[in-house]
């Protein structure tokens, strides 16, 4: 029996999960968490085979999350389930530890295909995916990268909090960081990137598809 972990913040999706879920005998979902905090006393209270992970919810980012839960269950595998498709979400997740990562798109016809594949130890990712990390992996010179791939992790997460319009003030908030941390990982981001206004940023978001 897989024992599956559901973090995520929206009730409806947990429910639809669980629903496409259903029917399948080797998996059965016996926890859900609504946010960072929740999904790591969870994982710290009860065993499971697999947490399926939302990389957007409130609080900690996805990120330092599977950081921190690889650091403390490095044998737990982490599937994410996303609504960004770009495909640098993908890489930073995979590369952070994620074992496997799924659009919500395609949750319906391939969750349960996914779930197998991470709890039986190998990865689940797409074709573009692998493609991208094997790029990265690559001297610089050798293949053209976005701007945005330049970013740290939590510069990119600040990058998507302005693109989105979020204040310096609210990103220090949802990321818990202070206002002057913020706003010299803004100041690095607009370096790094060549960008001269928060709406020459929103424009690039736009353009990358990186808004969803």
């Amino acid at each position: 029996m897989i024992r599956i972990l559901i973090a995520d913040d929206h009730t409806i999706m947990r429910e639809g999960l669980k629903r496409i879920l259903d029917g399948n005998d080797d998996i059965q979902v016996i926890g859900e968490a609504i946010d960072g905090h929740d999904t790591i006393t969870k994982v710290r209270s009860e065993a499971f085979d697999v947490l399926l992970l939302d990389l957007s919810m409130p609080g900690r980012s996805g990120v330092d999350l599977i950081h921190q839960i690889k650091d403390e269950f490095p044998k737990l595998p982490v599937l994410i389930l996303t609504m960004h498709e770009e495909e640098q979400y993908a890489v930073r997740a995979i590369r952070a530890g994620a074992n496997g990562y799924l659009t919500k798109e395609s949750a319906g016809t391939q969750l349960v295909t996914a779930i197998r594949k991470v709890a039986a130890g190998r990865p689940y990712i797409s074709m573009e995916v692998a493609e991208q990390l094997a790029m990265s992996a690559m001297p610089t010179s050798n293949h053209h990268q976005s701007a945005h791939t330049s970013l740290s992790d939590r510069e990119f997460e600040v990058f998507c909090h302005l693109a989105k319009g979020k204040s310096i003030t609210e990103i220090g908030e949802l990321l818990h960081l202070s206002v002057k941390t913020v706003s010299t990982h803004k100041t690095r981001i607009m370096q790094k990137m060549d960008l001269q206004s928060i709406s020459e940023l929103v424009q690039y978001a736009m353009t990358h598809h990186l808004l969803n």
